[in-house]
């Protein structure tokens, strides 16, 4: 099985028809949360989302559009774009964000936004962070979207150690010696931002972002996603082009912020 992991479209139609236009050997699409905000085409990215097969978690754009999160804790240029996507959302759409959970188990993997410890907000962007994060999910492996960056933090905490397959040192152990306080792996994880080669699933707990499609931050204006093989036991990060004065355009005639439209551009 193949299946593809994305994150972040942000309503970027232009990014994720040419995302999908490489995904058509994948058997399914995990979707990392923020179909929408920034972007201008949230109906579009929304419908074509829901006629493939796919799992989805809820993003903090998605939940402050449909008025989970108060727009306050937005900048002024996400806030305007919130509300115009509300403004622009059908009935169909709007109810499809409103049943997103905010965690999906799905194997031994977890499925959230920003942070097994907050699904919806936290941004992690550091060992320090990431680090705090691995006692708060129970599978091998989390993915994560959030910060639009290519990112694997390889952590010290293992789920289990597997001799021939077996386990032999189940998770609530290293659980139950976090909560006591005793020191379980101490090191800081290690950070591989934009891996350049398949990285091997092994016995090491690892937090995965596959960056952004609709708005990469990474000095990569190129939509980012990631491909997670079941036989290989890998998963490899990928980059695609799009038209993006095609997205610039679109949100120039909605009259979206100078700055939302430069940075796609810059890959910031």
């Amino acid at each position: 099985m193949r299946y593809a992991i994305i994150s972040d479209i942000h309503a970027n139609l232009a990014a994720f028809q040419a995302v999908l236009e490489e995904l058509r050997d994948v058997d399914r699409i995990w979707c990392l949360g923020d179909m929408v905000g920034y972007g201008p085409n949230p109906n579009e990215c929304i419908e074509l989302l829901r006629r493939l097969p796919h799992i989805a978690v809820a993003g903090n754009h998605d939940w402050a559009v449909i008025g989970e999160l108060p727009l306050t804790d937005f900048n002024d240029d996400a806030r305007w774009v919130c509300e115009w996507t509300r403004q622009q959302l059908t009935p169909d759409n709007l109810a499809y964000l409103a049943e997103l959970p905010t965690t999906i188990v799905q194997g031994n993997f977890t499925l959230v936004h920003g942070s097994p410890r907050e699904p919806v907000w936290e941004y992690l962007l550091y060992p320090r962070t990431a680090q705090q994060n691995f006692a708060h999910f129970q599978t091998d492996y989390c993915l994560v979207g959030h910060t639009h960056v290519p990112t694997v933090f390889q952590g010290p905490l293992l789920l289990a150690e597997r001799v021939d397959g077996a386990v032999t040192r189940p998770f609530h152990q290293m659980l139950t010696a976090l909560e006591q306080g005793r020191t379980v792996g101490t090191e800081l994880p290690e950070a591989l931002v934009r891996p350049n080669e398949p990285l091997h699933l092994g016995t090491r707990r690892l937090i995965i972002n596959p960056g952004s499609v609709g708005q990469p931050r990474d000095g990569n204006p190129q939509a980012s996603y990631a491909i997670y093989d079941t036989e290989q036991g890998t998963i490899e990060y990928h980059r695609v082009p799009y038209p993006v004065e095609k997205t610039q355009a679109q949100m120039e005639a909605i009259g979206l912020s100078q700055r939302l439209i430069a940075r796609l551009s810059l890959g910031w």
